[in-house]
């Protein structure tokens, strides 16, 4: 029987890989109170062993390293961990169990999911949908539209003096003969 280093990965004798809280620390940039609160709240909960009681240690896997990450890069964001957990509930509801196998993107306030290019739901609002407009594709579309549509200069007009009708502007066609005759 060979002893574990205090530090560093755990190997099964599965193979499998474990990480003790004060590696998921270092390697999240989290502090072990952090770590521990998560836990014992069901945020992020180890999957490999948890804690049971004094002098057992949890064990961490990789998966669950990058799920810590998350969580600190939301908070790091702007987003309290009450919509945090609110958005985990959210997805875990919905049978999302692998965190780390989905997209989120946020503005600070809330937290999004985002399954596809096309379709981003709202956790904070019970897994409404939302849409997204993608600026470049607007820019694109509205450039296409204008190449077979008349435009004149931007030259401003003095004061008084009135402005030739737009070619195909019935409008302001009739205004000019009105005014000239």
């Amino acid at each position: 029987m060979h002893e574990q280093p205090l530090e560093g990965p755990l190997v099964g004798e599965d193979g499998s890989v474990g990480y003790r809280g004060v590696t998921a620390c270092q390697a999240v940039g989290i502090s072990y109170r952090q770590l521990d609160y998560w836990a014992r709240t069901s945020l992020v909960v180890p999957s490999i062993r948890d804690a049971e009681g004094s002098g057992t240690q949890r064990l961490y896997s990789f998966r669950d390293l990058v799920v810590l990450k998350v969580v600190k890069r939301l908070l790091d964001a702007g987003v309290s961990l009450q919509n945090i957990r609110r958005a985990i509930e959210t997805l875990r509801s919905r049978g999302v169990d692998d965190l780390a196998e989905i997209t989120l993107i946020s503005d600070g306030t809330t937290v999004y999911e985002c399954r596809s290019p096309e379709e981003v739901v709202d956790l904070l609002q019970g897994g409404q949908g939302v849409f997204g407009i993608a600026i470049g594709g607007a820019f694109k579309e509205i450039q296409g539209s204008l190449s077979h549509l008349p435009a004149e200069p931007a030259v401003p007009h003095p004061v008084g003096e009135s402005s030739s009708p737009v070619e195909g502007d019935e409008l302001a066609a009739r205004r000019a003969r009105r005014r000239a005759g």
